[in-house]
């Protein structure tokens, strides 16, 4: 797949996840109904609404693509083209009013990924990168810091999502 292909593909998810992120932003102090996959595993109906705003567009457009989301919708996975989603990264706090959670979007190409966006709705910040490209924070490209030094640098660190793998 040509860059230029990729970088439209690129331009077409970024416009994406903007259009959802606004409506997620705008939804985050409504009423949740929050519903659990699993013992500690939540969904709200945001969740599924954003998914479907991110996957009805994408299977419009890139109808022999496959289509994998987090919120348990698989089309086509056998294809050598896929997009990867998770509508809403960071259910248990946006659930919580916590605003820190994000939008995600992959596209993989026969097992690898080529390109990628994760836009923070909160903060105004999209994330993208394109294989071989570089990766820019709205659009101004970033980089990892050039310090050597484990005491001069800033380490970031969470907590495991289920602390009882831990």
């Amino acid at each position: 797949m040509s860059t230029t292909n990729l970088k439209n593909k690129l331009a077409f998810i970024i416009d994406l996840a903007r259009n959802v992120g606004d409506y997620l932003y705008r939804s985050a102090n409504k009423k949740k109904k929050i519903c659990y996959k699993s013992e500690i595993d939540l969904v709200t109906q945001f969740d599924k609404k954003s998914q479907d705003l991110i996957v009805k567009p994408l299977a419009a457009k890139f109808s022999d693509f496959g289509i994998l989301s987090e919120e348990d919708l698989n089309i086509n996975l056998d294809a050598p083209i896929r997009w990867i989603i998770d509508p809403l990264d960071g259910t248990t706090n946006f659930a919580h009013g916590l605003p820190i959670w994000t939008i995600s979007i992959a596209l993989e190409l026969e097992g690898e990924v080529v390109l990628g966006i994760v836009y923070d709705p909160t903060r105004k910040e999209m994330f993208s990168a394109i294989k071989d490209s570089g990766a820019f924070l709205n659009r101004k490209k970033i980089g990892v810091s050039k310090i050597k030094k484990l005491g001069q640098s800033l380490l970031v660190t969470g907590f495991p999502y289920d602390i009882r793998k831990a």
